[in-house]
């Protein structure tokens, strides 16, 4: 049986059927880059700091934060003005939970569709 998958930086990155990595210690900066670039997006800081918020969170509990939590640590971290669904989606359109964890490297929440 083949896994789904692709080929980065000389080695083959297994994936499941949603395009999460099945292994958590596969993830790097460079292919989180590859994941945002194949949605048309060009990482910022404001990006890096959510999603390093988000594998600090899951080294931290084993689980990515629902998206109520992630509103609240974001604001509690990096100040009011960026407490909100509404700025987190203008980073991650997708879904900022779902599209967020998925560039960080981490399994898809469980609280997303």
């Amino acid at each position: 049986m083949s896994r789904q998958g692709i080929d980065f930086d000389g080695r083959h990155v297994e994936l499941d059927e949603r395009g999460y990595l099945r292994r958590y210690g596969d993830w790097n900066p460079a292919l989180a880059e590859r994941f945002a670039a194949q949605d048309g997006i060009a990482l910022t800081p404001e990006h890096w700091e959510v999603m390093n918020l988000l594998r600090r969170h899951y080294e931290a509990f084993r689980i990515a934060p629902p998206m109520r939590l992630l509103v609240k640590e974001v604001g509690r971290e990096f100040g009011p003005d960026k407490a909100s669904s509404r700025y987190l989606y203008r980073l991650f359109p997708e879904g900022p939970a779902k599209q967020a964890c998925r560039y960080a490297g981490l399994p898809k929440p469980v609280s997303c569709i």
